[in-house]
This record gives structure tokens, sequence and C-alpha cells, in this order.
């Protein structure tokens, strides 16, 4: 909770956290044991990270094991907070890290649908989780729902050239949906760590490398809308077409 405190103290707006937040699962621990561990969205993981958004005025993006009704599996669920501690929205991870060696759907169960952007006072919000970023049908649906800035919790395992995808990953979908893209990513463990902040041009605005701590970024939605204006990719897209296509 110190995070969201001084994030609060530093003046910004949101303070965003990675995916896992809650704790590390190794590969040692169990499927029945995470699902021992999982709480509910009103359990009291997720109530203290509200409790401490309201004490701080600010908005906060946090993700949780969230019990599911599957035996031992959870979801992989991410939370907005309001300022006022009221919680805006949530959505559980729906495409699932079975790939490179990693088999999440051992211990995780996917979520069914793809949560709508949620209107707030710093723009409309879309979230992802971490996998989901290399789908790029997701991010263009919450960009074409209108979200204006996409935040995507990560925990970016370590491997060959996966930093590389990282960057490339977020900044291409920053610009193929004029969106900024926030994802705040593990450090340390088994993790690739540089939570980034891209904005709607490309341009990394943050790139915290292997540190851990808060890094701060200005967000204009004015710039936004120039990049928009100037390249505007999404009213630019032929769906008239895309249809006719059939795989």
């Amino acid at each position: 909770m110190n995070y969201i405190k001084t994030a609060a103290k530093k003046g910004a707006d949101l303070c965003a956290f990675p995916e896992f937040m809650m704790f590390y699962t190794n590969s040692s621990q169990s499927a029945a044991t995470l699902a021992s561990l999982a709480e509910t969205v009103n359990g009291e993981f997720v109530t203290s990270v509200a409790s401490t958004a309201k004490e701080n005025s600010i908005f906060v993006v946090g993700t949780f094991y969230e019990k599911s009704r599957k035996k031992n599996r959870v979801y992989d669920t991410a939370f907005l907070v309001g300022k006022s501690g009221k919680i805006l929205s949530t959505y559980r991870k729906i495409h699932l890290y079975d790939a490179l060696g990693f088999k999440e759907s051992s211990k995780l169960t996917a979520g069914s649908k793809i949560t709508m952007p949620t209107k707030t006072s710093l723009g409309k919000l879309g979230m992802m989780i971490c996998y989901d970023l290399r789908f790029p049908e997701m991010s263009r649906i919450l960009a074409s729902s209108g979200s204006e800035i996409l935040i995507a919790p990560s925990a970016w395992v370590k491997g060959n050239m996966k930093e590389e995808h990282w960057l490339a990953i977020n900044k291409t979908r920053a610009i193929e949906n004029g969106c900024y893209v926030v994802a705040p990513d593990q450090v340390g463990n088994i993790y690739c760590g540089r939570s980034i902040i891209v904005d709607p041009y490309g341009k990394i605005l943050l790139d915290m490398k292997k540190l851990q701590g808060i890094g701060i970024v200005n967000i204009s939605l004015d710039e936004l809308k120039r990049t928009r204006t100037a390249l505007p990719l999404l009213q630019n897209r032929r769906t008239d077409l895309y249809n006719n296509f059939k795989i």
C-alpha cells in the first residue's frame, strides 16, 4: 500500500500495478494451494487496496487471484478502483500463457469476455493482462470501443528475444490504435521487468529497465486527439470489407 500512498504524494492520479500483484506463485506451488489462497473481489486484498485508494484519492489498477467455480483453478483478474474507493470495473484474463514452455491453464482458468472501457476523469481506460498484448484483436476491440488508455498489468517471463517482443508489442499496440499504453511489469524472479508507458505515436515515455519502484508520466488526451487526427487509423479501417474474407 506504500506505493499507492507514495504515488499520491507525488501528485499521480493513477497508480498501476503489475500482474500477480497479490503474490508470486512458483512452479512448485500446487493448483490446489493457489486456489485455497485466492479471494473474491470483496475479499481482504482488493478491499484493502480500495480503502487505500480512497484515503489517498487516487485511481488504482491492481490484480489478484480470484476464486472460480472450477476446482483448483483461479482467475487472473485485474480491477480498477476509483478515487472514492469504489470498484469501477474488473477484467478476467482471457488469453492464458500456454506457450514457450509455460502452461498457465494448469492453475488458471480463462475469463469469458472482454471488459469494455471505463470512462474516468483521466480518459477512457481499457484493461488487458500480459499475454493479451500478443493478440491485436483485443486491443483493437478496446480502442474501437472508445479506449484512450490501455492498461496492461504484466509479468513478462524472461527468455530468448522476450524483451525485444515486449518493447515491440507495446509500441505496436499504441501506434496501431492511437492509444497510450501503460504496461507495469514484474521485476525479479523469472520476469523481465521493464515497466513502460508508450504514447499514441509510439514514443516510449517511460522505461524503468530493471528498477523496482515508481515512475510518473504525464498523459495528454489533447496529444492523443492530435495523433488520431493526423493518423486516423481507426476511421480509415475498411470494416465493410473485412467480413467478406472467410477463414
